[in-house]
């Protein structure tokens, strides 16, 4: 006699009941985990009753994800998000997005563009300015991204906002009309999306002029075969002078464990890395919970030999954490730009009924001198708007500081 495993909640058709149920589960672990309140104008208590109307209409459970991303988008927080999407959702900001924007004024102004991207193949350059998005003035476009609980005012918001009409709907072309001085031209970019899959080797090895050896992570902090593909790069290039860790395409983050194992190379002691911070501890009991994180030594001895970290927009989440390490243990000099900006740890809830996951920012994150994770910039910064392909100003940049004659074997950490 056989016995039959009973099957999760949410392969079967919820009701409306259920369907309303696991949006409040929703709206309450953010109300008490979510950390970052305090850096938002969002007014959280009013968005059950600002989404009520569609709360009431539940149906299905795409109604129901619809629904979610709505609430989520009153956080402006990319880091927030569903596991799940519906074929029409906005993409992911940094991972599905080719184009980096902010506000100048009132100009929507892109800042960096996305390496082998459809909007790098278009031609779309630092600098251009973005008029509209099909027959909607970009304002326009922006406007309605926005949220009910915040001022539309909102600086942060507004550049959330612009960076993820820019990156699009899932399956659905994206008409750009833009100025580079006096012309105007428009790009229509494809439907399709560009970066699903993740690349077939963890890591790429390169050997650049003057000796210098390149490590390039492809969006790999999140897989464990990263760990052995980085040591046998590194054991590799054990006659380079120098090295280049790249870190750029690290948009979907990872894990600790992969980051600290290739951090762990570099340290010859235990040594913090980043700082945590946990409000909800704080919010519940009135008392402050904050930790240091370590990294240990990993392999037979430390690499002793100038290290440049490569950073930029589509460095995110692990990615970010990794290059403060470097800094923190002073094991590497971090080149770029400002990166992704995404807010702290997160943790998976799962709701009950549908069994739909959220990443939530649930702890804050700092470098070891207290700088919040978001706002660190590179020791070495990078004006991508002055270069562009073939010439990298990335690796421009790391060559020409590994170059300076004091660039030799670093001395370790004495912290």
């Amino acid at each position: 006699m056989g016995f039959g495993v009973a099957a999760p909640l949410w392969l079967h058709a919820q009701t409306t009941a259920q369907l309303q149920q696991d949006f409040d589960a929703a709206w309450r672990a953010a109300a008490d985990r979510y950390a970052y309140f305090d850096a938002k104008a969002t007014t959280w208590a009013d968005v059950p009753r600002r989404y009520q109307v569609a709360l009431a209409h539940l149906s299905t459970r795409d109604d129901l994800v619809a629904l979610l991303e709505n609430m989520l988008d009153e956080l402006y927080d990319p880091h927030a998000q569903l596991n799940t999407n519906l074929a029409a959702s906005f993409r992911l900001v940094p991972s599905g997005a080719d184009l980096w924007a902010v506000w100048r004024g009132r100009a929507a102004v892109i800042t960096d563009v996305r390496a082998g991207s459809d909007a790098e193949r278009a031609g779309i350059r630092p600098g251009d300015v973005v008029l509209r998005l099909g027959a909607t003035p970009i304002d326009t476009a922006v406007e309605a991204r926005l949220g009910r609980t915040y001022p539309h005012s909102v600086a942060a918001a507004r550049g959330w906002a612009l960076r993820s009409v820019l990156a699009g709907r899932h399956g659905a072309a994206r008409p750009l009309q833009l100025r580079r001085g006096d012309a105007i031209r428009t790009v229509e970019l494809p439907a399709r999306d560009q970066f699903g899959t993740r690349p077939a080797a963890p890591v790429t090895v390169a050997r650049l002029p003057g000796r210098v050896g390149h490590v390039r992570l492809n969006d790999s902090l999140g897989d464990d075969a990263a760990i052995a593909a980085f040591d046998a790069a590194l054991d590799g290039l054990r006659d380079a002078r120098a090295l280049i860790v790249d870190l750029r395409d690290t948009p979907s983050g990872g894990n600790s464990t992969v980051a600290r194992a290739i951090l762990g190379r570099f340290v010859a002691r235990d040594l913090p890395y980043q700082r945590h911070l946990l409000p909800s501890e704080e919010r519940e009991t009135g008392v402050r919970r904050s930790w240091l994180e370590l990294v240990s030594p990993r392999g037979q001895a430390p690499y002793r030999k100038p290290v440049v970290v490569l950073v930029g927009h589509w460095t995110g989440s692990m990615g970010e954490g990794l290059a403060i390490g470097f800094d923190a243990t002073r094991t590497g000099t971090v080149v770029g730009t400002a990166m992704a900006g995404l807010l702290g740890a997160t943790d998976h809830v799962v709701l009950p009924h549908t069994g739909i996951g959220i990443n939530l920012p649930t702890e804050r994150l700092y470098h070891v001198d207290g700088t919040p994770r978001e706002s660190f910039q590179p020791a070495v910064p990078v004006d991508v708007a002055r270069a562009g392909p073939p010439t990298d100003p990335f690796v421009q940049a790391a060559l020409r500081w590994l170059s300076a004659p004091a660039r030799r074997a670093r001395p370790l950490p004495q912290m």
